[in-house]
């Protein structure tokens, strides 16, 4: 794990980018972690099918609450069809670290949020969160 990858995910997590709630949001969608007690809420304000505001609020652990603010990050200004394509893998890059298998569902839960409240469950699979 780099010392700058590890710099990046504490100041999103104690610094968080997006933090907080929408009026009136286009999409919202809530997931929890129960293997850690992670809750996270995803809000999205769309211009036409590009996210033109994205926040998220929750409580949780620092993998879980940094990989949100970073998403939300990358997200703005993105159309849903990019929030569709985007893998597990390219997630796991924008966070920057290695993650271990006990911190998946952690870094896993903002996009599995997102994708849910977006498109539905079908688009969210169980492998996604298996293995790296």
């Amino acid at each position: 794990m780099s010392d700058l990858g590890m710099e990046i995910l504490l100041d999103h997590y104690k610094d968080p980018r997006n933090f907080g709630h929408l009026d009136h949001p286009d999409i919202a969608h809530e997931e929890g972690n129960p293997s850690c007690g992670d809750q996270l809420r995803i809000e999205i304000r769309l211009n036409g099918d590009v996210i033109e505001e994205i926040r998220f609020n929750g409580k949780g652990c620092a993998v879980s609450q940094a990989s949100a603010s970073m998403l939300t990050e990358e997200l703005k200004g993105k159309s849903l069809d990019f929030v569709k394509r985007m893998s597990k893998d390219q997630m796991l890059d924008l966070i920057g670290i290695e993650v271990n298998p006990m911190r998946l569902k952690c870094a896993l839960l903002a996009l599995k949020a997102t994708k849910i409240g977006a498109f539905g469950i079908a688009e969210w699979h169980d492998d996604d969160e298996e293995g790296l």
